[in-house]
């Protein structure tokens, strides 16, 4: 028994060993971590120095790193945010994965394949690895980018892909349907929708009130374990109801995307995540089958690279559709060409039921891991030939992480706004720092004598490098909506006691920046036009007085309206309008 325990710890010692040699060292060439994870997993598994002989068995414990990958995003996705993001998920995301599989399916045939067999592969070739893009856009800090939220929402289409594409391959298989698989059939229909309730009714109901008795034990670990068994538990139930174990922790993101609880939870989960996703890495490089790539390396090697090809060519071209840049198709195309982590699922059912052979399982297995570790590969190259979403940082200083800047104000954005908003804490004397991600902004704000870096205010250590803890105030001046909020929230967890000013773009905008709890924020159009209706006034007839009284009213008012639809009383905040306007003025 003891020898047995001491065997099991031996390839425990060797999984991390092998992490914490290979990552630092990939990195420092400048390969990345993913890839320092695929070759240390090919080292030390069955066909290199033998430490393991089951990958699957690890993959499949690992898979609880994108499981929890997944529940993070889901934290930085309210409904209101996903609801948004409705159109990318089943518009572009099934554009995507029916054109790709249509284009794989014409290439498995080309190979010389029957449609069945080709269809089948090309299905699974056109789940994309979650795990990868995940960590790759993490890395870059690009998750609540434009481009990154269009990767998320096709990765979550092709999650719940799985479960339909299963039901394809069984009804794809050589034995005659019968009524007991139709009714089999409306059974797993039904349990998934149970699952989908149940875990809908849980976060809405159950897991607010769950974490504000724990919070109030003071137990850290408690609070720990309480996060592990939401993302577990979540993940359970969907897998019992037939449905993505990822998809599910997911969803409990999004259900507590919104409670007071979300950062603790993902500094809680954070650990977790990262060392079962490295595992994760470590299982697919184990899992490339090197007996199977020299027997078939002519098949595999064309096959991987032709299904590569067609895949990226399909992204680029529907990237292009939905009017994102030349520099963000390709970026998007290199990025998800590879197949994923499903596909093992989907090849291992099919070869189960006999619509595939064992030889075609094996082979295409192979051709998906050999994408997975190509990738990395693939993004370097495309790195090294292509400039950054073609942005010009020609005289443009970054911020660097080593020193923070020292302003007591810092500003984040400096266009029209930001500008004027600059004014009054330079003429008190306060030391202003300012950040934009604009080249061309921040060319011309040196050429008029203000420094400004380069710099994404939504990202975490952005903030730390401006020195958002040692401002007094933050001024958050940019033009879009979604990135204000996202800053505020940040900010709010970076930095807690630093004051934040924020501009708002419109009435609903203003009710997010108070959920987000901005300490003062101002509608861009609410002045100006305020200001234009004091003129009316005045120019109607009224005296000074008269205007200034009427002015106040008006602000008044909004005020109290705001207040009241802030609580949930939109009836009576127009209500309150209507009683408290402005008598009119005389013909």
């Amino acid at each position: 028994m003891a020898a047995e325990g001491a065997g099991e710890l031996v390839r425990v010692v060797t999984l991390l060993a092998a992490a914490v040699i290979a990552v630092p060292l990939f990195k420092r060439l400048g390969l990345g971590s993913v890839l320092g994870y695929l070759a240390a997993g090919l080292i030390i598994g069955p066909f290199g120095l033998k430490f393991f002989d089951d990958p699957q068995a690890i993959i499949h414990v690992a898979e609880l790193g994108v499981v929890m990958f997944l529940f993070v995003i889901g934290l930085e996705m309210k409904p209101s945010h996903l609801w948004n993001l409705r159109r990318q998920i089943f518009g572009l995301g099934s554009m995507q994965v029916i054109l790709a599989a249509a284009m794989l399916t014409f290439v498995g045939i080309a190979f010389g394949y029957p449609w069945q067999v080709a269809f089948v592969s090309a299905s699974g070739f056109v789940l994309t690895s979650t795990a990868i893009v995940m960590q790759v856009l993490g890395e870059r800090h690009e998750l609540a980018t434009p481009q990154g939220q269009s990767m998320v929402s096709i990765l979550l289409f092709e999650d719940l892909l799985i479960v339909p594409l299963l039901a394809v391959v069984a009804f794809m298989a050589p034995t005659v349907p019968t009524a007991t698989a139709d009714t089999s059939l409306w059974m797993k229909l039904g349990m998934a929708v149970l699952s989908l309730a149940i875990l809908v009714a849980a976060g809405r109901w159950l897991l607010n009130p769950m974490f504000g008795i724990l919070a109030k034990s003071k137990a850290r670990e408690v609070m720990t374990a309480a996060a592990l068994l939401v993302v577990l538990g979540a993940a359970l139930l969907m897998e019992w109801g037939g449905l993505s174990m990822a998809m599910g922790a997911f969803l409990a993101g999004v259900l507590l995307s919104e409670s007071s609880f979300r950062h603790q939870l993902e500094a809680d989960i954070e650990p977790f995540r990262g060392l079962l996703l490295g595992l994760f890495f470590l299982g697919v490089g184990m899992a490339l089958d090197l007996n199977v790539v020299a027997q078939n390396w002519k098949l595999i090697v064309s096959g991987v690279l032709a299904l590569m090809a067609a895949k990226a060519a399909v992204i680029y071209g529907v990237a292009r559709l939905a009017k994102s840049s030349h520099a963000d198709a390709l970026e998007r195309a290199v990025l998800m060409a590879q197949g994923g982590e499903f596909a093992f699922v989907l090849f291992s059912a099919a070869a189960s039921q006999g619509v595939i052979s064992g030889t075609v399982n094996a082979n295409m297995t192979a051709i998906v891991v050999l994408s997975m570790a190509l990738t990395p590969l693939f993004l370097i190259i495309h790195g090294r030939f292509s400039r950054k979403n073609g942005i010009n940082l020609e005289g443009v200083e970054s911020l660097n992480g080593d020193e923070a800047l020292r302003g007591n104000v810092l500003i984040i954005g400096f266009g029209r706004v930001g500008q004027i908003a600059s004014q009054a804490p330079i003429a008190y004397g306060a030391q202003i720092s300012i950040i934009d991600n604009n080249p061309d902004i921040i060319r011309q704000a040196d050429k008029d004598g203000f420094k400004v870096y380069y710099g994404d205010g939504a990202r975490e250590d952005i903030l730390h490098a401006a020195g958002a803890e040692n401002a007094d105030c933050i001024l958050i001046c940019i033009d879009d909506a979604h990135a204000t909020t996202r800053i505020v929230e940040i900010a709010k967890h970076v930095c807690p006691n630093t004051r934040l000013i924020v501009r708002a773009f419109d009435r609903e905008h203003a009710f997010e920046l108070v959920k987000a709890q901005a300490d003062f924020f101002v509608r861009e159009t609410f002045e100006a036009a305020m200001s234009m209706g004091n003129e009316a006034v005045k120019m109607l007839g009224a005296d000074e007085s008269q205007s200034a009284e009427i002015c106040e009213r008006v602000r008044r008012t909004d005020k109290e309206r705001f207040a009241l639809e802030v609580a949930g009383d939109t009836f009576a905040g127009r209500a309150l309008l209507l009683k408290n306007a402005p008598p009119k003025a005389p013909h």
